[in-house]
This record gives C-alpha cells, structure tokens and sequence, in this order.
C-alpha cells in the first residue's frame, strides 16, 4: 500500500480562492488524486482541487521556520493567534 502525506479529506467550509497552476503541477495533483482514490478504497474520483487546500494545510503544519515564526509572533503579540483563526 502506498504511504501518501494526505489521509481522508475533510469536509469543511471553504473560502473560494482563484489560482493558475502551471499544467505539470495539475498533471501531478491529478495522478495523486488517483492514486489517492485507490489507496483509500474509494469508488468516486477526488477532485484534484480539493487536493491543494489539504496539501498547503499539511505543508504549513510541518514547516518548522513557519511554525516557529508564527509562535514567536504570538508571543509577541499575544491575541494576535486568536484574531487570526
């Protein structure tokens, strides 16, 4: 079995954002949405959209420099952390 970075996805509710993507990166979400699709055992196709906010969220969540910054910016600014999510 494959061992990918994303797990099921969640349903929540988004907030609809516009973006390009250079054609190679859709080609390459669309081929983890299906490997994705397989190795979940899940019948319909995911769309490769709902990929990007999972992947961002998973790719915040392990960027240490990113974590740390945001931690120290809360400590500076305590409140701030609340305000913004």
């Amino acid at each position: 079995m494959t061992k990918l970075k994303l797990g099921p996805l969640e349903d929540d509710k988004p907030v609809k954002l516009t973006i390009e993507l250079p054609a190679a990166v859709f080609r390459d979400l669309k081929s983890y949405a299906e490997i994705l699709r397989r190795s979940g055992g899940a019948t319909t196709p995911i769309e490769p959209a709902k990929l990007i906010a999972p992947m961002i969220e998973r790719f915040m969540a392990t960027d240490h420099a990113f974590t740390k910054a945001r931690r120290s910016a809360a400590q500076s600014n305590p409140g701030a952390a609340e305000r913004s999510g």
